[in-house]
């Protein structure tokens, strides 16, 4: 038995956010914000909206177009530094409930970035053991509960949004997911950080006081290591499955900086036109940013079943991943 990815969702909150709307808050300019990153617009959540909200209405697309009923779902993993709850219940619980789907496996899990590419690992593992047979996977984010909109360093970087896959079994091994590698190294946990309100900074007034419950990011130091973990990871698990970047039909990769998806690709000699890019529409995403944009290039009629993807991505922890996909949504 094998895992495939049988469909792709993702949902956009309304709200727009644009750099020029972003001069007006703090000290910056379009022209700044566009050379150092490539983002030009992101998309923020109603403030009544919750993660769980945005996962729901991907999560939705991504079971209809997986041509099963709900009832078939039989485990859901959702991917989040943005939960609705600080620690109970899981965000996943949430959308269950959401969904109208009971008596399954759901649950978060926290590797920033990386998440949706940790959720594909974990659910390719359920499949492929045999334990389940469709998993719901989620990666979704509310980061403008975590910006600070007065720190011009982080605040241009993030949006919200929900991207959501079914990863199912088939015994047509053309259709399989071929690998998924995911890895993460502790000793740069300061680079990407929200430094309070957890048990090591308990939610207090001083933790209020210094803004310690925002996203905080060493930008410089990780844009570095970014590109040679990711240059690297992709060189890896493109030898280890004897592929080379011309038998790929595009290069799906983490939507955090066009200099960095940029960098990347020149150093994997990928031509421009087999690389997604969707950072200048929605900025950073986070767990969501993938799912995000490879159903922006479905949505659009470039990307078609039997195509095979690329993943890549790096995020605090500092976690990455990376993974081999073949594109198996039937219409």
């Amino acid at each position: 038995m094998y895992a495939s990815f049988k469909s792709i969702g993702s949902y956009t909150p309304p709200k727009s956010l644009t750099n020029k709307d972003l001069e007006k808050m703090v000290d910056t300019t379009d022209e700044w914000i566009t050379q150092r990153t490539g983002i030009k617009n992101r998309y923020i959540a109603e403030t009544e909206q919750s993660t769980s909200d945005l996962a729901f209405e991907a999560a939705k697309l991504a079971i209809k177009r997986a041509n099963i009923d709900k009832s078939e779902v039989d485990a859901i993993i959702l991917a989040t530094i943005t939960p609705d709850f600080f620690c109970m219940p899981s965000t996943a619980c949430v959308v269950a409930d959401k969904l109208g789907i009971k008596n399954i496996m759901a649950f978060d899990i926290s590797a920033a970035c990386s998440g949706f590419i940790y959720a594909l690992n974990i659910a390719k593992s359920f499949v492929e053991s045999g334990m389940k047979k469709n998993v719901l996977i989620i990666g979704a984010e509310k980061l403008s509960s975590i910006v600070d909109y007065t720190d011009r360093t982080t605040c241009i970087l993030f949006g919200d949004g929900a991207g959501a896959a079914i990863i199912g079994a088939t015994e047509d091994k053309s259709k399989a997911i071929i690998d998924v590698k995911t890895s993460a190294d502790g000793q740069f946990q300061d680079f990407l950080v929200t430094p309070g309100g957890g048990s090591k900074n308990p939610c207090s007034q001083n933790v209020l006081n210094e803004k310690l419950q925002y996203l905080q990011m060493k930008g410089n130091e990780t844009f570095k290591l970014a590109v040679n973990t990711l240059t690297n990871d992709v060189k890896e698990i493109l030898e280890e499955n004897n592929i080379t970047s011309e038998d790929l039909d595009y290069f799906i990769p983490h939507q955090a900086n066009f200099r960095i998806i940029d960098a990347v690709g020149r150093k994997l000699k990928i031509p421009k036109e087999k690389i997604a890019i969707t950072v200048d529409k929605y900025g950073n995403t986070s767990a969501a940013s993938i799912p995000m944009a490879i159903n922006e290039w479905y949505e659009e009629g470039k990307l078609k079943s039997g195509n095979l993807m690329l993943l890549d991505t790096f995020g605090g922890g500092l976690t990455w991943g990376s993974a081999l996909v073949r594109f198996a949504l039937e219409e």
